[in-house]
């Protein structure tokens, strides 16, 4: 399986790809002007501390307090114990968030999940500070190595080496990065990360919270520690600087993959339209997604959860209808694993797969998820088929989602992703219409809307709009605009009837004018509709000339149209 880094870089905007088999599976974006806070280390300050959900509010310079769990406390193993520091089965007593931290107490944090929302950052005491073959945890005595090695020959050297390395009382872990590594790699990333540790306490003695203590590396400098390794084929770049930059750390870290580094340079095709990213980011942004066979996945997500639900749409089979089902739901098990990556969803997830026949199809569909999802460096697990035949996962999530980092929620629909129908607008407007006419003495009134909803307004022939005269006992003009979204209602005219009239009719009987044909006329296609400031003229026999500019004479004028003949 071909694996590719594409790394696109803007003036003020550095995104990043992973390509497995040319199809995009992650991305990430970095902007100038948003911070990244994972991974930071901080000197915080306890502003509150609740007792009731055992956790505190710390203050380390962010725009909101970043939440502190209890559990995640440092050296929270030594805080448990109480009094004797026995329970009764003989495991250390649970000491509460209010005898562990003080209000106006300093700490030393990390962060370990970005601001989403409204909620501020979660940090940690347990730190990490992470090289490229091992991670340093100074406040942990522990060793471990990835799961992703799992070669247990290898595994075991590693920990042995980890051991010898470790000083008394911190931790490490061995990343995936360090198979094969000799011993003299691995020390030398070991004496640079207690370097950075001396430089983060130092820093930390000398400054008074909230300060920070620590700063991760931008998102290229984290794809060369983190990422770039020998099962990647290319780190290809946009930037002649950046590709530069990229060797100069390579000489440092991994000089053996110098040779897979290449510098992208055609001008006429942007790198992320060469490789298909940009496609694929604009598809991550939908809630249906195609599958190759013609099925498809509805992903919808909320606070709680992730829905995601398969259906055959366009596909058919060609043997009965188990088979059928079978394949949709195997081909749909990929792409979400993908999907997942994709667009970074986290949390619960939960998957309506299409019915199937038997067990063993189920456990079929079951195995390639689970072998999917070991791709994803993301803690991910699987739990299987719930008791309603839902698949139920879970994803650790640690910054915000593709949707939520490049949109934000529609100003007009509240993020419901729906708007009220033309008919319920216009029921809307009869009413506010006819409230407006008790409570103003005027004898007219113009509301302008959009051309759609006063269609409906008006009614076939202006039935509706005499109705709702004779009810006011008011004369009402309608104009339509282009310019107003959908729901965007308002009177914008109340006064004397002869003014708006003039208002409301730009055009006389005879009088020429030069307009442009914008579309066909609803039921009558031979004819064009064209509009003068919302003002709508009828142009007989110009249904195919849309788009055209037409010099047209005024046969017939009313209310709410005209009507108007070409000359040319």
């Amino acid at each position: 399986m071909g694996k590719d880094i594409i790394v696109n870089c803007g003036r003020r905007e550095t995104r990043a790809a992973f390509l497995e088999d040319r199809r995009v599976v992650e991305v990430y974006i970095e902007r100038a002007g948003q911070q990244r806070v994972v991974g930071n280390i901080y000197k915080g300050k306890v502003e509150n501390v609740l007792s009731g959900m055992s956790a505190a509010f710390v203050n380390i310079g962010l725009e909101r307090n970043a939440f502190l769990y209890v559990d995640d406390a440092r050296d929270y193993e030594k805080l448990l114990a109480n009094g004797s520091g026995k329970a009764k089965n003989g495991k250390p007593k649970a000491r509460g968030i209010s005898e562990v931290l003080k209000p106006g107490q300093s700490i030393i944090v990390q962060v370990t999940k970005e601001p989403i929302g409204t909620k501020g950052a979660r940090v940690v005491t347990h730190l990490t500070i992470p090289g490229r073959y091992l991670v340093l945890m100074p406040t942990v005595d522990h060793v471990g190595v990835s799961r992703r090695i799992e070669d247990e020959k290898e595994r075991e050297r590693l920990k042995r080496l980890a051991k010898e390395l470790k000083p008394k009382g911190m931790g490490l872990i061995v990343r995936t990065l360090a198979e094969g590594q000799s011993q003299d790699e691995l020390e030398q990333d070991f004496k640079f990360l207690t370097k950075v540790w001396e430089q983060i306490l130092r820093h930390g003695k000398q400054t008074s919270a909230p300060a920070l203590l620590y700063k991760d590396h931008d998102l290229v400098f984290r794809l060369i520690r983190d990422s770039f390794s020998r099962e990647f084929s290319r780190f290809i770049v946009d930037s002649r600087e950046e590709y530069q930059k990229v060797l100069e750390i390579l000489d440092t870290l991994a000089p053996h993959l110098r040779s897979r580094v290449f510098y992208y340079h055609d001008e006429n095709i942007p790198i992320f339209e060469f490789y298909g990213v940009e496609a694929d980011l604009k598809r991550a942004l939908k809630r249906k997604v195609w599958l190759e066979s013609g099925g498809y996945l509805v992903i919808d997500q909320t606070e709680a959860l992730t829905s995601i639900d398969v259906n055959t749409g366009k596909y058919t089979g060609s043997k009965n209808l188990a088979d059928t089902v079978l394949k949709t739901n195997l081909e749909a098990a990929k792409e979400i694993a993908r999907q997942l990556r994709l667009r970074d969803i986290g949390g619960i997830i939960v998957i309506d797969f299409i019915d199937m026949a038997s067990a063993a199809d189920e456990e079929r569909v079951l195995a390639v998820l689970e072998e999917e999802v070991k791709k994803d460096r993301n803690k991910t697990h699987v739990l299987g088929f719930t008791n309603l035949g839902m698949v139920e996962m879970t994803r650790k999530k640690t910054r915000q989602n593709i949707g939520d980092y490049l949109q934000r929620p529609c100003p007009y629909c509240g993020g419901t992703g729906r708007v009220l129908s033309e008919e319920t607008l216009a029921f809307m407007v009869e009413r506010g219409i006819r409230q407006f006419a008790r409570d103003h003495d005027v004898e007219a009134m113009m509301v302008e809307v959009h051309p759609s909803v006063a269609a409906m307004l008006i009614g076939a022939g202006g039935a509706n709009l005499k109705e709702l005269e004779q009810i006011t006992g008011k004369t009402i003009f309608v104009r339509g605009s282009e310019d107003r979204h959908l729901e965007d209602v308002e009177i914008v005219y109340a006064g004397d009837k002869d003014v708006l009239a003039a208002m409301a009719v730009p055009v006389k009987e005879g009088q020429i004018i030069n307009v442009e044909v914008e579309e066909p006329h609803m039921t009558n296609p031979a004819d064009g509709i064209s509009r003068l400031h919302g003002y709508v003229v009828d142009i007989e026999g110009a249904g195919r000339r849309v788009g055209e500019r037409l010099t047209v004479e005024i046969t017939k004028v009313f209310r709410t149209y005209a009507k108007g003949r070409m000359l040319s």
